[in-house]
């Protein structure tokens, strides 16, 4: 009889210690990092230089898988290069240091919501081929100015790079420079209003409410001009009323 209960016992104490390890050797819980899909590599995007067109190892991707955001309007943004020589041009020899002497310059073309802009969307392609950046130096100078347009704000209109620049050229196209802004031999003073007012002389399809001229450390840094996706003028009170205050700013001859 004491056999049996013994018996009895140690089968109890198997089953027993058989179930306590089904309990704690069971699937574990994945680690959490926190951020989704965030990596290592990501927390660098924000670190690239604006003026870098190194390639990643994103960009060894060929597919371009353009992060479309929603957003309701383009701002063409066209820069006064001279301004920007003026205080950045030890830093950019493509734009700065070449014999081709450049006026206004495609800045870029900006999706914008009617509050707010989307920027810096995923991309399996963050860098520009040299040859679409040889096309392209006609209005926008440099290598490093087009990587850093195409990653922050190209990467969110759902175009492939080559339709985003060709629409950077169709929309500067459109705009036609006062004839007193394309070659400039000396440094001026000029008010703000008066060339937001050239530009719509020279553009009468552009709404006074759909242009801005700003500044930056005294000079005239970019005149914004709004367009709808397909490229028409349009009024944009957000951008409007971000425009430079100063009664006076500074245009850099063109040399």
């Amino acid at each position: 009889m004491q056999g049996k209960s013994f018996l009895t016992l140690a089968v109890l104490a198997a089953i027993a210690w058989f179930l306590y390890s089904l309990l704690n050797d069971g699937p574990k819980p994945l680690p959490q990092n926190g951020g989704g899909n965030f990596s290592r590599q990501d927390s660098g995007a924000n670190f690239r230089s604006e003026r870098s067109n190194a390639r990643s190892s994103a960009g060894n991707d060929e597919t371009e898988p353009a992060g479309a955001q929603d957003f309701d309007f383009y701002v063409l943004s066209l820069s006064w290069s001279p301004s920007y020589c003026a205080t950045e041009g030890s830093r950019d020899r493509q734009q700065c240091g070449s014999e081709r002497p450049y006026a206004f310059i495609a800045h870029g073309l900006w999706p914008q919501h009617e509050n707010g802009y989307p920027a810096d969307c995923p991309t399996g392609k963050s860098y520009v081929p040299r040859d679409l950046v040889s096309q392209m130096r006609d209005i926008m100078p440099s290598g490093g100015l087009m990587g850093h347009e195409w990653r922050k704000h190209g990467s969110c209109t759902g175009l492939s790079q080559a339709d985003y620049f060709a629409a950077v050229r169709r929309a500067y196209e459109m705009v036609n420079i006062p004839v007193s802004f394309r070659n400039s031999a000396q440094s001026r003073a000029v008010d703000p209003m008066q060339v937001e007012n050239a530009f719509i002389a020279a553009n009468p399809r552009i709404p006074a409410g759909g242009i801005a001229v700003t500044c930056q450390d005294g000079y005239l840094e970019d005149v914004r001009i709004c367009m709808t996706k397909d490229l028409k003028f349009r009024n944009c009170g957000e951008v409007d009323a971000k425009a430079c205050r100063r009664r006076s700013v500074t245009m850099p001859p063109v040399e």
